[in-house]
């Protein structure tokens, strides 16, 4: 069997994510199954280059899992023609950068999301894309999860009649950093860092509403700084500045509304840490990351409302697991397999940059409707 290299340039992945889920789950265990198999028998194995700007971080992250090539030089890397790919895992407000001199340099790119950090930013690169003819992606992980899988086949079997309402409920309780070390890295709170929940999440929120129930044709949403000061990791307290919590609206296509909540000041209690709730009029289902559980029009209960006696129902029980029907990969590597396919074979894809500029247009219109307090509707968009 024929293997095909390719040479990947990873910026900026010496953060969390972008170890843990591009680095680690992707990229090396793509490399340790022997690469990803292509429909004429041979298989495409990614050689990775981490380029990023601290020597002593990116020589670390290399040693540390047996990575040979490294630098601190991002032009030398864009300049040699071995490698192709060029991946960006950076901060948001540099990538329409860097994905501009990655195309300029006729590099085939992969990015995370938020593909720019303005609308305009993001048509820009994405139009530069289209025309150069290059490949190019932006990671829309939440598609490839089992329990939006699962929704998406719910709807595809048309198992919700006519869809409804969306009910969505994402986050958890961030430790401010003082007494207790925070799970977010501190820039997420500072919006001269790009931070801020709106921008964040709702480029999420677009491809999940948009791929797993219709389209998104207007917002209305209003942000909340509910934790003003907040400890970095060094300990030093700073003013968190950026919305920590995001309420929000969307009308669909449809006539279909839905409401997803997203906070780092809420606490649990609920299936996971991100849930979405589909009703129809023949039945309803709730996923979360893995799980999905269905409730159809025959198996929903009478409830009688009663405030004189304790519930007698126990509505948890009478859902019903969807089933496993397959083995489920890491959503990340899944999804970097197929592009991998798409540049080496020109294999099937549906999330180019456009996809990606579609996230922070619902990003800029969520904070456009806190700050003009009205909805606001989304137009097609064209790079």
């Amino acid at each position: 069997m024929a293997k095909q290299r390719i040479g990947v340039i990873m910026h900026g992945v010496t953060g969390r994510m972008g170890t843990n889920q591009h680095l680690v789950r992707s990229i090396l265990a793509i490399r340790e199954q022997g690469g990803v198999a292509l429909s004429d028998g041979g298989r495409v194995v990614p050689d990775p280059i981490l380029v990023g700007r601290n020597a002593d971080k990116v020589r670390h992250l290399a040693e540390a899992h047996g990575i040979q090539r490294w630098t601190t030089d991002l032009d030398a890397a864009l300049a040699d023609p071995d490698d192709p790919v060029f991946f960006d895992s950076g901060t948001t407000e540099a990538r329409a950068d860097v994905l501009k001199r990655a195309l300029a340099a006729g590099k085939h790119v992969y990015c995370e999301k938020p593909v720019a950090g303005t609308l305009e930013q993001a048509l820009e690169v994405a139009g530069i894309a289209r025309r150069s003819g290059l490949k190019h992606g932006v990671v829309q992980d939440k598609l490839f999860l089992p329990g939006l899988i699962k929704l998406r086949r719910l709807r595809d079997a048309g198992f919700f009649g006519r869809i409804l309402s969306v009910r969505g409920e994402f986050g958890y309780w961030v430790f401010d950093g003082n007494e207790e070390p925070a799970q977010r890295p501190s820039w997420n709170y500072r919006k001269k860092d790009g931070g801020g929940i709106i921008l964040d999440m709702l480029s999420h929120w677009r491809y999940v509403l948009d791929r797993t129930v219709a389209p998104v044709r207007s917002v209305s949403c209003v942000g909340a700084n509910h934790v003003p000061k907040r400890w970095d990791e060094h300990g030093r307290p700073y003013d968190a500045d950026a919305e920590d919590a995001a309420y929000a609206h969307f009308q669909l296509e449809g006539g279909i509304v839905a409401t997803i909540n997203s906070s780092w000041c809420t606490r649990v209690r609920r299936d996971d840490l991100v849930t979405f709730q589909v009703d129809g009029t023949h039945g309803s289902a709730v996923a979360g990351l893995h799980g999905c559980l269905s409730q159809s029009r025959a198996d929903t209960p009478r409830p009688v409302w009663n405030p004189d006696v304790p519930q007698p129902l126990d509505f948890f029980s009478q859902w019903q697991e969807v089933p496993d029907d397959t083995v489920y990969d890491n959503a990340f590597k899944v999804q970097w397999e197929r592009f991998l396919r798409h540049v080496a074979e020109d294999a099937p894809w549906e999330h180019g940059l456009l996809e990606g500029a579609k996230g922070v247009q619902l990003s800029e219109a969520g904070l456009r409707s806190w700050a003009e307090r009205r909805w606001i509707d989304l137009p097609e968009l064209e790079a």
